[in-house]
């Protein structure tokens, strides 16, 4: 069920990259027709291959980009959370959704409808050279990913992502896992056997499975690990792919 946002939601919709450089006055005549969507764990928001009437926030809650390929299996693209938007570019081209977007976990979700972006682009151009820069943003992403799955060991890929979601900087730390393994398997571009091996070979530097859970005892050497290709090719953790 759809319902107006909330003066919290404001707060994170204006911080947006899309709205970075607009006049207040224009975010908020963008946003006026905005409408927030609570979502349950797996269901869709839209799927690959329909219209696009929408661009989208995230609020709360984690939800990921995927798309099917001829075989029929799942290829994630992305997994977004709080304050992170996504198909700004289709929605003001009118082009139709290139992935399914799915809830991981209960999310919550702001609207915005397509075809008030488009007479708004209208009224103002700066609004569509924002939503290019957005756009070129997660280009940027795509491209790291494509360069992180090409020159990165399983286990690099493993440890810049825990890194990713440390909450300090130095010493040792709890990192909660956002969602399940399979996903983060999905999301890494291993196989879950590869997430699991990768896991164990990172025992060696202090890091510890515990169910959702992972205890870190230097953060540090994840860092470095993830940024050290010869750690990978040379080190403890040879061979793990």
């Amino acid at each position: 069920m759809a319902a107006k946002p909330t003066p919290g939601d404001l707060q994170i919709i204006t911080r947006i990259a899309v709205f970075r450089g607009l006049k207040p006055e224009t975010v908020e005549h963008i946003i006026a027709p905005a409408s927030a969507v609570m979502l349950k764990a797996h269901e869709c928001l839209f799927r690959q291959g329909e219209p696009a009437t929408a661009f989208f926030i995230v609020i709360d809650g984690w939800v990921k980009l995927y798309r099917i390929t001829p075989s029929g299996e799942e290829t994630v693209i992305h997994t977004l959370t709080k304050g992170d938007s996504f198909a700004e570019a289709v929605a003001f081209t009118g082009s139709r959704y290139p992935a399914t977007a799915e809830a991981v976990s209960d999310a919550r979700v702001v609207r915005i409808p397509a075809d008030h972006i488009v007479r708004c682009i209208r009224e103002s151009p700066d609004i569509a050279l924002a939503m290019i820069a957005s756009t070129s943003q997660h280009l940027h992403h795509l491209v790291q990913q494509v360069e992180q799955l090409k020159a990165q060991s399983g286990v690099q890929r493993v440890a810049e992502f825990l890194a990713s979601l440390a909450p300090v900087d130095h010493g040792s730390c709890v990192i909660a896992l956002p969602y399940d393994k399979v996903l983060i398997a999905a999301r890494l571009g291993l196989k879950p056997e590869s997430l699991s091996r990768a896991f164990a070979k990172l025992r060696s530097i202090g890091v510890a499975v515990h169910a959702s859970h992972v205890a870190v005892s230097d953060i540090g050497k994840l860092r470095q690990l993830a940024a050290d290709e010869r750690a990978a090719i040379n080190g403890v953790l040879r061979g793990a792919r």
